[in-house]
């Protein structure tokens, strides 16, 4: 399978928005999500978990160049069962990828839920 794309919601300075539905997650090895034209320093996802136990989203590591501390390694985060995790802001530094993405998995099949790009504002 690919990755899905997965857009950004962009949040509004001054303001709100609904909770947005997301994606749903793309699970197993070599799959998850993409975003692309990311903004790292802008970005925060919201995982969601509906499964009964508790799993781990990865942002993959970028590509040299342009994210010169790629050598890091990529972040794992747990989502808890029945719950959600957010993740981020993150470093363009860590996890660009060299052509403008960033990479988020979701290796495990049974993990079941949703994803959303949320994009901060730049200024208020």
């Amino acid at each position: 399978m690919a990755r899905t794309a997965l857009a950004y919601t962009a949040l509004l300075p001054n303001g709100g928005i609904s909770d947005p539905a997301g994606t749903a997650v793309n699970t197993g090895a070599g799959n998850g999500h993409v975003i692309a034209r990311a903004l790292p320093e802008r970005t925060l996802l919201r995982v969601t978990n509906t499964h009964t136990a508790a799993h781990t989203v990865t942002i993959k590591a970028g590509a040299y160049p342009p994210a010169f501390a790629a050598g890091q390694g990529d972040l794992s985060v747990t989502v808890p069962a029945s719950g959600a995790a957010f993740i981020g802001p993150l470093e363009s530094g860590r996890f660009l990828q060299n052509d403008g993405s960033l990479i988020v998995e979701v290796p495990d099949a049974a993990h079941t839920g949703n994803i959303t790009a949320l994009r901060i504002p730049g200024a208020v």
